[in-house]
């Protein structure tokens, strides 16, 4: 057995691996060892949440945003962007459609827009809940108050998505302006935490001046945190940032370190994401084949759709979201697995 497949073995027994072995098994591993690991996290899915793949309806609710994020399409200083804002009764619609094509997770995504203040957020949240109060409602707004992520709680968010983007903070420093901490997200992160959500923390493979060091690190940050949910998806440059002549992270990397979470956090709730799609056309279907079981179709409004570009060439933005929604759970299908409507919680070990 080889060196790398002893750690991978390790790592599914134990649960961890120091920094150096990470930093070994991230930076030698093989397309053998890719799919060894793979198999071994698929078989932990497997037996956790048998094949079943939890949907949740995605709902980009604003493409504005106050901060100015290097490898970000919606960033403020983009001048190309074209800007819109889904109303309250918009992302309402957005929920009746998503619950009668049976998604009970509804996920509310968007820049840092000051419009959506804590009243107006906290008062489309009760209106969400009291329409479908068996759905639970996901939140991935960004930087917020731990006061503010109290009054969202408290109006029935369930869950929250907060990608810490990367643990190092000379890395984070490189990849935003210097108002922009990686101490401040991580005091978002235990805020939600502590203040009872089903959080979820990620971060992008191969942006920008990353080594296999640091991806160790992020690696290391996400088992200390023990989120409950975990989303990663290659870097993909948009062409008004700074970084649109980086070349893209890379999709074997991606899928390896999906196997890697699954092994590290056997029942954490882990993404095929839409980046993972975008950057390879079957690469959904390869996350799930690699540990991942839940998948985020867009329900937005084409008009969303189409202008919420984070990153250039988006799957699924120019097209219909039913269409594209039955043609993703189809290609599910095909590989063995069983989309559910059901909320998906995180289930304590």
């Amino acid at each position: 057995m080889s060196d790398n497949r002893a750690l991978i073995d390790r790592l599914e027994k134990e649960g961890e691996l120091s920094k150096d072995e990470l930093i070994a098994l991230i930076s030698s591993y093989s397309s053998e060892d890719r799919a060894y690991a793979a198999s071994r996290a698929r078989a932990v899915s497997l037996r956790i949440f048998g094949n079943k793949i939890y949907f949740r309806g995605l709902i980009e609710i604003s493409n504005y945003c106050k901060n100015d994020c290097y490898y970000c399409g919606i960033r403020k200083s983009n001048k190309n962007a074209e800007r819109y804002r889904l109303s309250p009764e918009d992302i309402l619609q957005c929920c009746r459609y998503g619950y009668e094509a049976g998604f009970r997770t509804f996920v509310l995504q968007g820049g840092e827009d000051p419009w959506w203040t804590d009243e107006r957020m906290a008062t489309l949240i009760k209106k969400i809940k009291a329409e479908f109060s068996e759905c639970a409602v996901t939140l991935s707004l960004g930087e917020r108050s731990r006061e503010s992520y109290q009054i969202l709680f408290d109006a029935g968010a369930d869950r929250y998505l907060l990608r810490h983007e990367t643990a190092d903070p000379c890395h984070y420093k490189k990849l935003h302006p210097e108002c922009q901490t990686l101490e401040n997200r991580m005091r978002c992160l235990k805020d939600l935490i502590d203040i009872g959500y089903q959080t979820g923390c990620g971060c992008m493979v191969g942006s920008p001046y990353q080594t296999a060091a640091q991806l160790s690190e992020d690696l290391i940050c996400m088992k200390k945190l023990r989120p409950q949910m975990i989303g990663i998806g290659p870097f993909i440059p948009h062409k008004y940032t700074p970084f649109k002549d980086f070349p893209a992270g890379s999709v074997e990397d991606t899928l390896f370190l999906l196997s890697l979470i699954r092994l590290m956090h056997p029942h954490v709730l882990l993404p095929a994401t839409t980046a993972l799609g975008t950057a390879m056309e079957d690469g959904r279907e390869q996350g799930i084949l690699a540990g991942a079981n839940v998948v985020m179709p867009n329900i937005s409004p084409y008009e969303a759709r189409k202008r919420y570009m984070l990153y250039d060439k988006k799957v699924d933005a120019s097209s219909d979201s039913l269409k594209s929604r039955l043609v993703l759970q189809e290609k599910i299908e095909a590989i063995g697995y069983e989309v559910v409507t059901d909320r998906g919680d995180y289930r304590e070990e």
